[in-house]
């Protein structure tokens, strides 16, 4: 059995913080153009979500350009949660994008909030929701053999 992924917390951090301006971005600019951000926003997450935490386009601006010139990290943490985290992001993000699309502005708006709170709590303090939901899901899982 193979052990799962390990990631950077540090690259999470810097991860959930330009998520968190991107999604800024999208409160404070006029239609159309906070849509078109927002869909960038929805593929990044997409990426994560589906490929890996290491094949987001932010995730490899964090490798390429900060972690050398900050040096390894201390400890790895378990690519799980995150990951997890990432397909909460896309699901607020992506209903965020159908609501805009479909004239219902204001659900985008409190959507697209949503899941800026969340990016700024991670990126500001460390504290990922997604992450936190993942390890309730799992306590609330049945045990299996």
């Amino acid at each position: 059995m193979s052990s799962p992924a390990q990631v950077d917390p540090r690259g999470l951090r810097a991860v959930a913080g330009i998520s968190a301006a991107v999604l800024a971005l999208v409160l404070v600019t006029p239609e159309p153009i906070n849509v078109i951000v927002l869909a960038g926003q929805v593929a990044v997450f997409a990426v994560a979500a589906v490929f890996g935490l290491n094949r987001s386009p932010y995730s490899i601006l964090f490798a390429t350009v900060v972690r050398p010139r900050i040096g390894p990290p201390a400890e790895l943490e378990d690519a799980r949660p995150p990951r997890f985290a990432q397909v909460v992001g896309l699901g607020f993000t992506g209903a965020a994008l159908i609501a805009f699309l479909a004239g219902a502005t204001t659900v985008g708006y409190i959507a697209t909030a949503f899941a800026l709170v969340a990016a700024l709590l991670n990126a500001a303090v460390g504290l990922c929701l997604g992450c936190e939901l993942y390890l309730v899901l799992r306590r609330l899982a049945p045990a299996t053999a």
